[in-house]
């Protein structure tokens, strides 16, 4: 029997390195992607239309509300879609038999760690994007047995807004740059987390559960940039300065590294060094 998959949230970073990874492995599984503007987790009445369409045995919530600063004076869009949303898609879900894959954050942290997350640490979001998140893995989690939550953190593609695509164009405007060297995290290429996520379709794996997926290693947003100034070969002075430097409406974390030995030790699954997995997208 061929398995069906649905794909929330289809033209985000994770999304279109999703399509990417399906269409590189030349899959017989039969993906459906659906972008926010085709199906809006918060409307119940288009989320019951698309099961009923089609059989699904998988659905991928790559759907969210990222604006982490913005959220702050738009709190009720942000629960609305990374809370409600999230509890929308679990229903449907459980009403068709269909196993949930849900992406979420390391921001459900305080980043009072000095040593990284596991899945069991306690959750304690600092601002209203890591509140909003918490609460769809809550209602996901009181809803459905059949779900894995993927946890993961700095996000960057080819794809998208993100800090890399965001340094290499200041890199061609500016001469000098300030980057935040106090909040340490590990950069997360979406290209591997749509790999792993395949993985999980591909192998229909039943290891349910909260999971943590990042790349290997740690750094500050400062080094993040140092490597991408490294590796695109571009000259600009970048200097490093505290978070107190450069304010923001939402507090973020000052350290956000997910153990990721569950994943590694569940799945057996290799994970890559951020350095190698930033030169990898680079290259493309």
């Amino acid at each position: 029997m061929v398995l069906r998959i649905l794909v929330t949230g289809s033209q985000g970073q994770l999304g279109q390195c999703l399509q990417d990874v399906v269409l590189k492995n030349n899959s017989s599984i039969e993906f459906v992607f659906l972008s926010s503007s085709d199906l809006d987790i918060t409307n119940t009445d288009q989320l019951e239309n698309a099961f009923q369409t089609e059989n699904f045995d998988f659905c991928v919530n790559c759907a969210a509300y990222t604006a982490v600063d913005v959220a702050e004076e738009n709190q009720e869009l942000a629960f609305k879609v990374n809370a409600e949303g999230v509890k929308n898609i679990a229903e449907v879900c459980k009403k068709h038999n269909t196993t949930l894959i849900h992406i979420s954050t390391d921001f459900v942290f305080d980043g009072k760690n000095r040593t990284p997350y596991k899945e069991t640490n306690t959750t304690t979001p600092i601002n209203i994007y890591g509140e909003s998140k918490l609460t769809g893995e809550i209602f996901l989690q009181d809803i459905l047995d059949r779900y894995f939550i993927i946890r993961t953190s700095w996000l960057y593609s080819e794809y998208g807004h993100n800090f890399v695509k965001t340094m290499l164009r200041l890199f061609k405007e500016k001469d000098a740059l300030n980057v935040v060297d106090d909040q340490i995290g590990s950069p997360t290429y979406a290209g591997d987390l749509a790999k792993f996520i395949y993985y999980i379709i591909s192998s229909q794996s039943t290891n349910y559960g909260v999971y943590h997926f990042s790349n290997l290693g740690e750094t500050s947003w400062f080094g993040f940039a140092k490597k991408i100034k490294e590796l695109s070969k571009l000259h600009v002075k970048i200097i490093p300065i505290a978070s107190s430097e450069f304010p923001t409406k939402a507090v973020r974390p000052n350290y956000s590294v997910l153990s990721t030995k569950k994943v590694e030790e569940t799945f057996s699954y290799g994970l890559i060094n951020w350095e190698n997995s930033l030169q990898n997208m680079l290259a493309i």
